[in-house]
């Protein structure tokens, strides 16, 4: 079973960046999913894909898979890019128009 490791993103309903400081720990699945036959359901038979485990840094999470000899990923998070620009820039005779 092998772990990985990320800092999850910004869901799209939330305007604040104050949940995205964490580390989090998932297992990729074991096993395919499959679907119940009576209720239509997907379910798997691997239970490790449903824990997920959070880390105050991302060597604490890596410090936790040596440990405990757990094969893991790191994904490095996408630094996002600032384009910061005055309230005026939308009024200037230079802007672009498109």
């Amino acid at each position: 079973m092998k772990a990985k490791i990320y800092r999850p993103a910004k869901n799209a309903m939330q305007s604040g960046r104050g949940r995205m400081k964490k580390w989090r720990l998932d297992y990729t699945p074991g096993s395919a999913r499959f679907a119940d036959p009576l209720m239509g359901w997907t379910g798997s038979r691997d239970t490790s894909a449903q824990v997920s485990l959070n880390f105050d840094d991302k060597e604490s999470a890596i410090a936790f898979c040596e440990k405990n000899g757990i094969p893991f990923n790191v994904q490095e998070p996408k630094e996002r890019k600032l384009n910061i620009k005055a309230y005026a820039d939308n009024f200037a005779f230079s802007r672009v128009r498109g």
